[in-house]
């Protein structure tokens, strides 16, 4: 249980914040290991493959963050912008492969198997120096949502700032991105080269051109969420309960798929290779981008009653292990 700290005003102390960040870090990344990885995209508890994923890194951000919330904000901001911005500085360093210095590398910047042995094999796919930047610069964000006026300045100018910084850097093609745009057979296909940045790991193009749009998107609907997105509030009260939800309803999904389809569903339950993570895939399987987008759609109605009755039970509800669900 977590100590209590809290001031006078309702407000959690630093050493309360920092506690309960660290605290929630270590819990991610124990779920990444265990509930995540066999339950919800395995379904079984063959530790021959590991992928080091989403709740990893967002894990190891929390514990960076624990330490970092006892600096001012401002300077978790920029030390989060420095992070974000020199990273790809650092696309050259290559340790020697198979080393403890290449599996440090891969899990803090490059992606890349960290352990492998004849039985065993582990993959970092989200490398944290980036990870640990976007947080603690979201951290700093925070900050501002105490004065309406002031957040929404700076979210426009911010929002304007980053996209255009993403058009003017991917235009000249200096820095910020491993992968060069390049002219195509159509103007469609160019566009999409243009686009096409580097999320594994995040380059600095890809966060411009996704916290850019982002920080407009928010300055667009604060205080005043249209009727079509306040569906969208629920899942955004409750998303590591959703995330792990939503895996779960996925993979038996494809499981009764594979039973209809097949007969049989032993796919499902197997990845004995890196290449074949977190599934075996049937022969011929796979289907069109439109079921996809049915499949996607369907799973996100199916778990909206339940993701918000669990947001209304977080919310008439004090207990303190709701806050690590």
């Amino acid at each position: 249980m977590e100590p209590d700290y809290r001031s006078r005003d309702g407000r959690r102390s630093v050493r309360q914040l920092s506690w309960l960040l660290f605290t929630r870090g270590l819990w991610l990344i124990v779920l990444e290991l265990t509930v995540v990885r066999c339950l919800a995209f395995q379904f079984n508890f063959d530790y021959r493959v590991t992928m080091l994923l989403v709740l990893w890194a967002l894990g190891w951000s929390m514990i960076a963050l624990a330490a970092l919330v006892h600096l001012p904000a401002p300077a978790v901001a920029a030390i989060g912008a420095v992070m974000i911005a020199s990273h790809n500085l650092l696309d050259p360093v290559r340790p020697p492969s198979g080393s403890a210095l290449a599996a440090v590398w891969s899990i803090l910047h490059r992606p890349a198997v960290v352990l492998a042995t004849s039985r065993h094999i582990v993959f970092a796919a989200y490398p944290l120096i980036p990870w640990i930047g976007v947080t603690a610069l979201g951290y700093g964000l925070g900050q501002l949502y105490r004065e309406r006026e002031k957040r929404r300045t700076f979210l426009f100018r911010a929002g304007v700032g980053l996209t255009a910084a993403f058009v003017v850097l991917r235009w000249l093609d200096v820095y910020g991105d491993p992968v060069p745009w390049s002219a195509q057979v159509d103007q469609l296909r160019t566009v999409l080269s243009f686009l096409n940045t580097t999320k594994y790991p995040p380059s600095l193009l890809f966060l411009l051109m996704t916290l850019g749009p982002a920080a407009l998107f928010l300055w667009a609907v604060d205080g005043r969420t249209p009727r079509l997105l306040r569906p969208a509030l629920v899942f955004g009260r409750v998303p590591f309960f959703y995330f792990v939800a939503h895996l779960v309803v996925i993979h038996l999904v494809a499981t009764l798929v594979c039973y209809v389809r097949y007969g049989d569903a032993h796919w499902m339950f197997e990845s004995p290779r890196l290449d074949l993570y977190p599934i075996t895939p049937p022969p011929g399987w796979g289907y069109s981008l439109s079921i996809v987008y049915l499949v996607w759609a369907s799973v996100v109605a199916t778990l909206y009653p339940v993701c918000r009755w669990y947001a209304a039970l977080k919310q008439r509800r004090a207990d303190w292990w709701l806050s690590y669900l």
